[in-house]
């Protein structure tokens, strides 16, 4: 098996320019860290043979317990103008190429001190550790948001979380949340091109929510069924 994982590692940072390459000032740390989880999720999720680690259970966390199953984000941002932002992937990020996803990526749990899963365990303040890795659940999609499509953060409203989507296909999850933009689609495709991780993505489109259901037909299962939660909450809304 960690034959198996260190060749799909390699493969998946080959498939990578700027991790085949390198990238200036990472620590030897960093890279350990980052193929220890990678392998993890690699291993499982990213697996050819993902469904043998599934255990066969209605109960979601049992059926998923073999498996990584790393916390993905996304965000329906909503434009001042109503338009919803979307964006294209590129051909170099390791999951669904060139498909077309809402704005997110994942919480860090470095973020707020959290290095393994034998921190959480012993640690005698596991309240406060819950309420920092909540936090960080609504902060990290903002950085998010702001890092791939380059918009200021005082541009954004406060997350609202919608709920939780997990995909068929390697049973990656995902948390997700709403979120309002003061600035009007023209003004955020400007600010696009400058975005921070705009090698992630090769277009953004600003787009109606009829436009939206056309495009699902491209999106990796979780982020369809991020817009699904959306449109239960537009519904809601309705209702009230």
């Amino acid at each position: 098996m960690n034959h198996t994982i260190e060749f799909l590692i390699q493969t998946r940072i080959w498939r990578i320019p700027f991790l085949r390459y390198g990238i200036r000032g990472f620590r030897k740390m960093d890279l350990y860290s980052m193929a220890r989880n990678l392998g993890t999720f690699v291993g499982t999720n990213l697996n050819p043979s993902w469904e043998k680690f599934l255990v066969a259970s209605e109960d979601d966390p049992t059926q998923c317990q073999h498996t990584s199953s790393p916390l993905g984000n996304g965000a329906i941002v909503e434009t001042s103008d109503q338009k919803i932002v979307l964006l294209q992937r590129s051909d170099n990020v390791g999951e669904f190429p060139g498909h077309f996803v809402f704005p997110g990526g994942h919480p860090e749990p470095q973020e707020v001190g959290i290095e393994t899963h034998e921190y959480c365990k012993g640690s005698k303040d596991s309240e406060l550790v819950n309420k920092k890795v909540s936090q960080e659940m609504f902060e990290s999609i903002i950085r998010e948001v702001v890092e791939e499509i380059g918009v200021p953060a005082t541009s954004l409203s406060d997350p609202l979380f919608i709920g939780i989507s997990r995909r068929v296909l390697n049973v990656r999850p995902a948390i997700f949340f709403f979120i309002k933009c003061s600035l009007e689609s023209k003004e955020i495709h400007q600010l696009y091109s400058k975005a921070q991780d705009g090698y992630e993505s090769t277009q953004l489109y600003t787009v109606s929510m009829i436009e939206v259901e056309h495009m699902t037909l491209k999106m990796p299962g979780c982020h369809q069924g991020g817009f699904a939660l959306y449109k239960l909450m537009v519904e809601a809304l309705k209702k009230n």
